[in-house]
């Protein structure tokens, strides 16, 4: 498989994530695993996660949706 196919996900490590708060908010990041993104619901952004890397820079994030926000399932550990 090649490093630049876009199935290949480097698994993200679990203790960096429990680390890990929003640069705008200061507030607890949620990970989705599917999509690869780590979700502030305070900022309402959701941060690229890309190769196993966050980019937790807010021009690179992407505005959640009213709906997206209300389909998120209730916070739990990211473990």
């Amino acid at each position: 498989m090649r490093h630049s196919d876009a199935r290949y996900h480097r698994p993200m490590d679990t203790k960096l994530l429990e680390l890990l708060v929003c640069p705008v908010t200061k507030g607890p990041l949620d990970f989705n695993r599917d999509k690869q993104e780590l979700i502030s619901r305070s900022a309402r952004l959701a941060y690229p996660v890309r190769d196993g890397i966050p980019i937790l820079l807010e021009e690179e994030a992407r505005t959640l949706s009213d709906d997206e926000l209300e389909a998120l399932p209730a916070r739990t550990p990211l473990v």
